[in-house]
């Protein structure tokens, strides 16, 4: 037992959970008196806890990121955001800790968050599936703030979502490629992914669908079969499908939602479909900029993931202090890049 109890051992020898505990120290209702009687003697046992989501006044906040584990060149980006925010965190007496939580398995990802401890608020960035939304609800219960981060998990108690308008993205996407696209035979757009649960992923393809059928009714919206992460799976999955199910002839362009974006690259040189054919990625990683510089990618659309990471910093600590107006954020807006506005 450490020197100062947490909630969680309070619940552990009370007998109850972490949320009914947080009620009894905030004296909320909806405990029957001998439950609270419980409580306290445990609590004049081993003392008051420091309770998550309330630093004390002038006391540095400790907030946790947490992201998928999964190789992913953007969460590599974010993980380096963070770390070249110490500064303006030090400034802002923020203390941050980042972990990477392996996404194959939503039940142990689930059991990990939960696991996240002595620590005042969250900013997450996970799949949007049932038992991780159960993690988030009892992390909230028990006084710790959560807020999703570039991809939501709705119908969860987060607070809110930092991040660029995803569907709104695909939108763009969609208009961007329908206008490339012009006459002729080649009326035909692709549209990539991985097997994902991340709602921003999700959220891009339904906007792009939605755009192309809005919009430009002549062309034709073809989906690959998911594309593995890395680039060499993406590129020989993609060629497969290039020589088998699609008429390369055909394709106008391509739109990939999330990661192998320069395999996806690769397969379309190798297929012939370059320069002709377009192509949009999400997330100006170094491999995207040089894919721009060399025409392999028509656009990227990007978010300014910095401003990100500081704005949920920024969100939790005003929630543990309870600001006015803590969850009034300006949202990032969707970049369109070229290998002409890099620099």
């Amino acid at each position: 037992m450490s020197a100062t109890p947490t909630i969680a051992d309070i619940a552990r020898i009370a007998g109850v959970g972490t949320a009914t505990v947080d009620r009894v120290l905030n004296r909320r209702p909806g405990v029957n008196a001998e439950t609270v009687q419980r409580v306290m003697q445990v609590v004049d046992e081993l003392g008051t806890p420091q309770q998550p989501g309330r630093p004390r006044k002038g006391a540095n906040a400790r907030f946790a990121f947490v992201l998928p584990a999964d190789e992913s060149p953007f969460v590599d980006l974010v993980e380096r955001q963070i770390a070249q925010a110490a500064g303006d965190f030090r400034h802002a007496r923020i203390t941050e800790i980042t972990h990477r939580i392996d996404t194959f398995d939503p039940v142990r990802f689930a059991e990990e968050l939960a696991q996240v401890g002595d620590c005042e608020g969250i900013a997450l960035m996970a799949p949007d599936l049932p038992p991780i939304k159960r993690a988030i609800n009892e992390l909230v219960r028990a006084g710790v703030h959560v807020v999703t981060l570039f991809s939501d998990v709705a119908g969860s108690m987060r607070e809110t979502c930092i991040g660029a308008d995803s569907r709104a993205a695909g939108r763009t996407a969609g208009l961007l490629l329908g206008r490339m696209a012009g006459g002729g035979k080649r009326d035909t757009l692709l549209l990539s992914s991985q097997a994902t649960r991340l709602s921003s992923e999700i959220e891009r393809r339904i906007g792009f669908a939605q755009v192309l059928e809005e919009r430009f009714p002549a062309l034709k919206l073809q989906r690959t079969p998911d594309l593995p992460p890395d680039n060499d799976g993406a590129c020989e999955t993609l060629l497969q499908t290039l020589r088998g199910d699609i008429d390369p002839a055909r394709v106008a362009g391509i739109y990939n939602v999330g990661s192998g974006s320069a395999g996806v690259a690769r397969a379309l040189g190798e297929a012939g479909l370059l320069p002709q054919a377009g192509a949009i990625a999400h997330d100006l990683t170094d491999e995207h900029g040089s894919l721009l510089s060399a025409n392999a990618l028509s656009y990227v659309l990007h978010q300014d993931i910095h401003y990100c990471v500081l704005t949920a910093a920024r969100v939790l600590r005003a929630l543990c202090e309870n600001v006015r107006g803590a969850l009034n954020v300006v949202q990032p807006r969707i970049e369109i890049l070229t290998a002409e506005n890099l620099h």
